[in-house]
């Protein structure tokens, strides 16, 4: 039910003694058009609306998951900092440790949509200063989408509460390593990752070793780990050289499970695929890899959505699974660059390994770009991202939830999927599906997927243990 208008009077009075109280400064009063009751909203929760909201930003921006992934815990940790002030303002107690510092801010009578009000504009003023160059009108047309007024309109709040959250998180991320512009230096030994344009499947954004994408991200400040590098996994660096490495039967039956598995078409030389129907439709599932897409941290969050929202979680859980799932991505997007660029073995990818090591000239990977053209994402492929990103989120929602017995739909994004959704009877499932289905799109050896299956579990068991507990 809106405010009465004798009771938005009342508010804006408070209003105005509560600022000469906080800051001994007359501020303008809150408008009254920005203390009226929300709109129907068709997404109810303020913390499920601007992860929506970060999902349409990541498809309109691209770039790589890493990057994604550091803003979704930006955002995700910041909003649960914020909602965590809120209950101490108002309910008197929060049940969780807050990620940086949770603000029992000064204030005398909790106004309309406070919690909406403090979530919505943490959220906004951390995604405007993250992607604020290209997206600010994208920004600004949601925030009036779901308050009916101006981010730029005067609200008290800001001052007593959202800047002290925003300036927090972007203090904590200042100087963490994520602008680091310096490129890869490749290494032609056979083994060593190249890039994967060739002339019968062109990849523009792949033809010379500057294009290796976030090639440093490894040495990001992860936001729970102690470095990118504490759960690195030993193989396949554990061969010390690639000579070493390529002469190993583990490698090649490596190979030879990649070439088979995640072939396009048949050809002279690889005559059989050994793919099923199910395995061809799950693999371009989960891909997500092309930009206009919300790549594979943003369908976990859309799935974390799902599940959180089938589950009926109040406003203060959903902060804090989207806060645990967003650290644990963004480890995980770390931990990850770590292993692919800062190990002894930069691995080629299946395509390299299969055509210049004079297995097969005419092999393809089943993956392709928009425009139907074989591709390879442009980094080395131990271990696999989107293993170990299924297998932190994964094991965030079976710790948070109790039990990795808890049955779901997942939906995709990727328009080469033959199916808009996919069904899984618990959390570690999908995980592994998630990461066989590299080998099925041909972009990777079965033992990235396991690696980067085990480094995600490890990730999210450290960061439930340390973050967020329970007080």
């Amino acid at each position: 039910m809106a405010p009465t208008p004798r009771y938005r009077h009342r508010l804006r009075a408070l209003a105005v003694a509560a600022v000469l109280a906080a800051t001994g400064t007359l501020l303008n009063p809150v408008p009254q058009e920005a203390e009226a009751a929300l709109a129907p909203q068709s997404i109810k929760d303020p913390v499920h609306y601007w992860n929506d909201v970060l999902l349409g930003v990541v498809r309109r921006e691209g770039g790589g998951p890493g990057p994604m992934a550091r803003a979704a815990a930006m955002l995700n940790a910041a909003i649960y900092d914020a909602e965590s002030s809120y209950q101490l303002r108002w309910k008197g107690r929060i049940t969780s440790e807050p990620y940086l510092h949770a603000e029992k801010y000064a204030a005398w009578i909790e106004g309309p949509d406070e919690e909406e009000r403090v979530i919505g504009r943490t959220a906004y003023n951390i995604l405007l200063k993250l992607y604020g160059k290209n997206q600010t009108a994208y920004l600004d047309a949601r925030f009036r989408e779901r308050f009916g007024t101006e981010p730029t309109d005067f609200d008290l709040l800001d001052t007593t509460v959202v800047n002290t959250m925003v300036t927090q998180m972007m203090n904590a991320r200042n100087g963490d390593g994520s602008d680091d512009t310096r490129v890869y230096q490749g290494d032609s030994a056979p083994g060593a990752w190249r890039p994967t344009s060739y002339p019968d499947m062109p990849d523009p954004n792949c033809t010379q070793y500057s294009q290796a994408v976030t090639p440093y991200w490894g040495l990001v400040k992860p936001f729970a780990l102690t470095s990118g590098s504490q759960f690195r996994p030993a193989t396949p660096g554990l061969y010390g050289t690639y000579e070493q490495l390529l002469a190993g039967d583990a490698y090649k039956a490596q190979v030879e499970a990649a070439r088979s598995a995640g072939a396009d078409k048949p050809t002279a030389r690889t005559p059989v695929i050994n793919r099923t129907a199910d395995q061809e439709a799950a693999a371009w599932f989960w891909a997500n890899d092309n930009d206009g897409t919300y790549k594979p941290p943003g369908q976990l969050l859309q799935a974390t959505r799902d599940i959180a929202t089938a589950r009926g979680l109040t406003t203060y859980q959903n902060a804090r699974l989207f806060a645990l799932v967003s650290i644990a991505l963004a480890d995980a997007g770390i931990a990850v660059r770590d292993v692919k660029y800062l190990t002894p073995i930069d691995l080629w990818r299946p395509v390299s390994a299969i055509r210049e090591g004079g297995l097969d000239p005419e092999w393809k990977p089943l993956l392709k770009n928009p425009a139907g053209v074989n591709v390879t994402p442009c980094f080395p492929a131990w271990a696999s991202g989107h293993a170990t990103f299924g297998a932190a989120w994964a094991g965030i929602m079976k710790r948070y939830f109790g039990s990795d017995a808890i049955a779901f739909d997942m939906t995709t994004d990727e328009p080469r999927s033959p199916v808009r959704t996919r069904h899984f009877p618990g959390f570690t499932a999908a995980a592994r599906e998630d990461a066989n289905s590299r080998v099925w799109l041909g972009v990777h050896f079965p033992w990235d997927a396991e690696d980067g299956l085990t480094l995600g579990d490890r990730i999210a068991d450290y960061v439930i243990t340390t973050k967020l507990r329970t007080l």
